[in-house]
Order: structure tokens, then C-alpha cells, then sequence
């Protein structure tokens, strides 16, 4: 007779989590780089993308994580009010997009005060940070903590990190824009992947259908990133809605916010400790 499968560290009936997440709200970083030259608050990513993807989410019953620059939070109230409105988790990433491990320790404290003061304008309470870039540096725990944030979704492992901060690491293949966007060129290469892709889409489906196998047989943690600003076609959309039907299908995986995730994992720190 075969071995019995060790407990599950999820909470019941769940083998494994998933987090479905999405980044950058509107023009934030191309107004800070100077290269938006239309009026405020009129990126399609945010005005007819976004609520396409949001009708999505609602038909296969996900909510989701937005990790939103918090210069977005004025420019387009009615889009966070709409994320709110449907039970998803505004995060930060943020002031405008900065890529995080280049900011000074000054600037990190910059940062922190403009969007803190964004946050509290919109009266939203971050309880979650994702760095752009996707990584951290050693005074952002601090800050973090200070701050109140509960949880951040750097590359990384899963657990609990410095100042008891709980992380929730994405990796690169599970981005759309990893497999999407040219400037991932790169990345891809380091990442054994070629350089340039005859049918993305299809390796981006593949990959997540074959990630999703491997955590439900290890206990693992998937953070899912879709960018609006990339479902330009309906090619792209037909995708999120396949890997979408895909993670709702999923009854034995624990599809939540992330949020949700941080609290469980804060809760029963030993059943986390050496990531996966």
C-alpha cells in the first residue's frame, strides 16, 4: 500500500494557493519618465481593458490583487473604487513604477510618504507591496514594517522574511510580460528560455497549465501577473480567460488574494519555513 500524502499546509480541502495578480494602473510610470503626452487619467489599460478583465474575473468567481502605483489611486478613482466594489485587494507598487533596488535609502523614504499620503487620500490601507523590478532592498523591511504593510511580492521564496514581514514571491515565467514584451529578451535568455518566441502566448499557457501540476503535488504557492496594459488583442484575452477557467477549475487549490494568503501564512509560520 502506498504512503499516505503528508498534511497539507493550506487550509482544508486545499493542496496548494494560487494568487491571481495584476500590475500597473494607467500612465503612472510613463508620466514620470515624461513619455505621456495625452490627458491624465486616459490610458486604455485602465479605461477598456481593465473592465474587460474584471467581467472575467466575476464570471470564474476569482478575486484578484491589484498592485497599483499610488499616483493612479487620484487619477482613476473610479477604477479602484470599481476593484474594491467587486471584493479585490488594492496593493502598492509604488509611488510611480520606480524600479525599487536602484532608490536611495532617501528616496525609499520619499516614496513611502508620497504614497502613504496617496493611500490615505483614497482611504485605502496597503496591506501589501509589490517592488517593482521585484526586488527589495535591506532598508525596505524596515520601512515595511514601520508602515504597517503585512506582506511583499518580491522574486524570492515563500515564508516569513525580515521584521515578520510575510512574502509572496512571483517568479518571472509566471508574468505575462516575460513572455509578451521584447524588453524581457534578456530575462528570458537567463532564464534558459529563447530569446525571441514564435508563439508566446502558447509557451505563457503551457507553462502556468505545467506550474499548476507541479504545486498541487508540492504544497506550493503561485502568484499569477497579468498586465492590462498588455491584453491589446483578442488572441491575449482568450488566454486570460482559458488560464482564468483553468485556475477556477482547480477544486482542490486555494484561489485567494493575496492577502488572504500573507494572513495564513502568518498563522502557521512552521508549516512555511524553507520556502516552496
Amino acid at each position: 500500500m502506498s504512503p499516505s500524502p503528508p498534511p497539507s499546509r493550506w487550509p482544508a480541502p486545499y493542496k496548494a494557493a494560487i494568487s491571481f495578480t495584476m500590475d500597473n494602473l494607467g500612465e503612472a510610470q510613463d508620466v514620470l519618465n515624461g513619455k505621456w503626452p495625452h490627458p491624465t487619467g486616459t490610458h486604455p489599460a485602465v479605461t477598456n481593458q481593465l473592465p474587460r478583465m474584471l467581467s472575467l474575473l466575476e464570471k470564474h468567481n476569482i478575486k484578484a490583487t491589484y498592485f497599483a502605483e499610488s499616483w493612479s489611486l487620484s487619477a482613476y478613482p473610479d477604477a479602484i473604487k470599481s476593484l474594491q466594489d467587486a471584493g479585490h485587494e488594492v496593493a502598492w507598487h509604488g509611488y510611480q513604477h520606480e524600479v525599487w533596488k536602484n532608490l536611495s535609502a532617501e528616496a525609499e523614504q520619499e516614496n513611502f510618504d508620497k504614497s502613504w499620503e496617496e493611500a490615505r487620500k483614497a482611504g485605502i490601507k496597503y496591506e501589501g507591496f509589490r517592488p517593482p523590478g521585484g526586488s527589495i532592498n535591506d532598508g525596505t523591511w524596515g520601512l515595511l514594517k514601520e508602515h504597517g504593510v503585512r506582506y511583499v511580492s518580491p522574486l524570492g521564496e515563500l515564508g516569513i522574511g525580515k521584521e515578520g514581514v510575510v512574502v509572496l514571491p512571483f517568479e518571472w515565467r509566471g508574468v505575462d510580460a516575460f513572455w509578451y514584451m521584447d524588453k524581457f529578451r534578456g530575462i528570458r535568455e537567463d532564464h534558459g528560455e529563447r530569446e525571441e518566441l514564435e508563439n508566446p502566448e502558447e509557451d505563457l499557457k503551457g507553462w502556468l497549465t505545467s506550474k499548476m501540476q507541479e504545486i498541487r503535488q508540492t504544497g506550493g504557492y503561485l502568484s499569477i501577473l497579468f498586465h492590462p496594459f498588455l491584453q491589446t488583442d483578442e488572441k491575449k484575452f482568450a488566454v486570460l480567460e482559458e488560464v482564468l477557467g483553468r485556475i477556477a477549475a482547480e477544486k482542490d487549490v486555494w484561489v485567494a488574494p493575496c492577502k488572504e494568503v500573507a494572513e495564513w501564512v502568518r498563522g502557521h509560520p512552521g508549516s512555511f519555513e524553507g520556502g516552496r
